[in-house]
């Protein structure tokens, strides 16, 4: 949970968000009373109230024997609601569908997220279409096209990066701050990012920061499986790529009087 100001934090409400995002975080993997407890160095007396009111709440589900813990439906409404309550993920929906259409592949919309990016939108190609969603899940910055495009919006002393090695998820990942940080500064000379299967083997991404913030927090991406990825086809992401950054720049005018959330 990251910390955005000064002030004391309230000891129940962070361990509650903790606990909430520990439990999202496994997806589909249920949890016990003690992995929690253990997990988050809360006494098990205090786990099991704080589970039960949740579970009354909505926030927390059990299995019918009550011994295995998981993330409730009121997770959903809320996520949800942020969705639908962000207008740039609203105006750039349209954007997205009409490159998708146009390329014939899945276009990707996601914001930074300390040091991970969050999927906010997504429109799947029709000629692979994945059974699983990808909006709302979450993965390291340093990954993949989306995330190596907004870290390359920001001075190298200043990316938001866990310490130590990096996770690799194929072997063509970064895990040495180094090579990523090489990797970032052709990134700023190009325009933008690209993954070669460094995320999923046999994908390939394009990733473009959306600059309607300094510095960008969103960015869009076009993921395509190399075994149909000809130099004249990545020319063509690249273009409609760069064309669907400034229509959705473009479209993202706040409305007088709007919050600014950051």
């Amino acid at each position: 949970m990251s910390k955005t100001s000064g002030t004391r934090g309230v000891k129940s409400a962070a361990r509650t968000v903790e606990l909430l995002e520990l439990l999202a975080a496994r997806g589909d993997r249920p949890a016990r009373l003690d992995e929690l407890a253990a997990e988050l160095g809360v006494p098990r007396s205090s786990m099991y109230q704080l589970l039960q009111t949740l579970v009354d709440c909505g926030w927390v589900r059990s299995d019918t024997t009550g011994s295995l813990y998981g993330i409730g439906i009121r997770a959903l409404l809320t996520g949800t609601s942020y969705l639908d309550s962000d207008p740039r993920v609203r105006r750039a929906r349209p954007a997205l569908e009409q490159a998708s259409d146009t390329l014939g592949e899945t276009v990707h919309l996601a914001r930074l997220d300390g040091p991970n990016v969050v999927y906010l939108a997504t429109r799947e190609s029709h000629a692979y279409a994945r059974t699983l969603s990808r909006v709302g899940r979450r993965i390291p910055a340093h990954a993949g096209a989306l995330g190596k495009a907004l870290l390359a919006e920001r001075p190298d002393g200043e990316l938001p990066l866990p310490e130590g090695p990096l996770v690799a998820y194929t072997e063509n990942t970064h895990t040495e701050r180094s090579t990523l940080v090489a990797d970032l500064a052709q990134v700023r000379e190009r325009g933008y990012s690209i993954d070669r299967e460094e995320t999923v083997t046999g994908i390939a991404g394009f990733g473009f920061a959306l600059r309607y913030d300094e510095p960008a927090t969103d960015a869009i991406s076009c993921s395509v499986p190399v075994a149909r990825l000809s130099a004249e086809h990545e020319a063509r992401i690249v273009a409609v790529m760069r064309e669907t950054r400034a229509r959705i720049e473009s479209a993202v005018v706040p409305a007088p009087g709007a919050p600014d959330w950051r």
